[in-house]
């Protein structure tokens, strides 16, 4: 069984004592853990404890067969990442056919030879590792679609999605929920002087500094260019006031190094607040901290401003 890998483990679900000792024997030489059950129940147990890659189990076992234990594993929502084999003394085709509808992927018959144990096992281990693959890489393809590549912060997407469930949370429960507007100022001549990599420098920094600023239980993103995001709950208006100016200080503070030149680069930052139990609209929210952004910007920029609490209703 060479596709056999460590950590893998297999379910052997079998009342008879000599065919759980027949199968332990049989991969005893293979690099992979067994657990053994005698019910279907205790195979139930086991299987939700361990999630075994490959499970064989018997056709009849003392509590439910093994086309039952099939269907509740299947049912479990696990196909793809566990190999059911049937290990079987039944050979009439219809008795075989129900198993497979069951959710079963092989069987064998009893007696079994080694040799075809440990082929099935080796195919049922290929597809689990094939699933595992492609299940790593639709995740991957999900984090791309919500992530902004250049600083790694969650993309527009993203951030409209987790804020759309916060904001009913918000609603529901009635706690503060705060959208940040942020954008650095006179942006366009870094690039103009020192080119796009200086700027994508500048980009990469500030995005450093949202990431430390914010919590697990909150968001922050790029929205595109130099405008970025940052949505954060359960605090006042006093607490959110520290947080962004604390941030709008460490950025102004650090120094960029482009052509010998030594540059500081700052941001404004328009606040919006949300705090009622209506209906609440995000849209909204981002244009109320879009106009408190553009204030601030309009003032001369590097500073922060708060629109007005309130209930922001459809």
């Amino acid at each position: 069984m060479e596709t056999a890998q460590r950590g893998y483990s297999i379910l052997v679900a079998d009342d008879s004592p000599v065919y759980r000792k027949l199968v332990e024997r049989a991969l005893e030489s293979e690099p992979c853990s067994l657990i053994f059950a005698t019910t279907g129940q205790e195979a139930i147990s086991l299987f939700e404890k361990h999630l075994p890659s490959v499970v064989i189990t018997d056709w009849m076992m003392p509590d439910f067969s093994g086309v039952e234990l099939c269907e509740r594993i299947r049912g479990a929502g696990k196909r793809g990442l566990t190999y059911i084999i049937v290990l079987t003394g039944k050979t009439e085709k219809g008795d075989v056919v129900r198993g497979l509808a069951a959710g079963a992927d092989d069987y064998l018959t009893k007696p079994f030879d080694r040799s075809e144990l440990l082929a099935r096992i080796g195919v049922g281990l290929r597809n689990v590792a094939l699933h595992r693959e492609i299940e790593a890489k639709n995740r991957q393809l999900e984090d791309l679609a919500h992530t902004d590549s250049l600083t790694g912060l969650a993309n527009r997407r993203a951030i409209e999605d987790w804020a759309q469930r916060q904001l009913r949370g918000a609603v529901r429960h009635g706690f503060p929920m705060w959208v940040v507007q942020s954008d650095l100022d006179r942006f366009k001549r870094v690039n103009d002087t020192y080119g796009h990599d200086a700027g994508d420098t500048v980009l990469q920094k500030f995005a450093e500094l949202l990431k430390i600023s914010t919590r697990a239980s909150d968001i922050s993103g790029r929205m595109g260019g130099d405008e970025f995001l940052l949505v954060i709950t359960h605090i006042n208006e006093e607490q959110i006031r520290i947080t962004v100016e604390r941030l709008r200080e460490q950025f102004a503070a650090t120094r960029f190094s482009f052509d010998g030149a030594s540059v500081q680069i700052t941001a404004s930052f328009g606040i919006a607040g949300f705090h009622g139990e209506r209906t609440a609209d995000f849209a909204t929210l981002v244009k109320q901290a879009d106009t408190a952004l553009y204030a601030a910007k309009a003032a001369g920029g590097n500073q922060l401003q708060v629109a007005a609490l309130k209930a922001v209703t459809t």
